[in-house]
């Protein structure tokens, strides 16, 4: 049996569908656990942006996303 649950960009707030684990349309989910040089030692942080935040946030870059084709 599937199970569904819902995930939302932390962005905008749009829902994202998710089915066993996985992102159902395009998305980026980000989980960041910080260490001994940071003022966030022994946290973990996760997000979701949805495509069109991930675009717009990456759009203003100051060094552009590096990307590959692949197949």
């Amino acid at each position: 049996m599937n199970e569904q649950k819902i995930v939302r960009c932390n962005n905008c707030g749009k829902t994202i569908l998710c089915e066993d684990d996985v992102l159902l349309e395009g998305a980026l989910f980000v989980e960041q656990e910080w260490g001994y040089f940071s003022r966030k030692d022994g946290e973990c942080h996760s997000f979701c942006l949805c495509e069109d935040c991930y675009d717009t946030i990456v759009r203003n870059f100051a060094i552009p996303v590096e990307v590959e084709e692949y197949l």
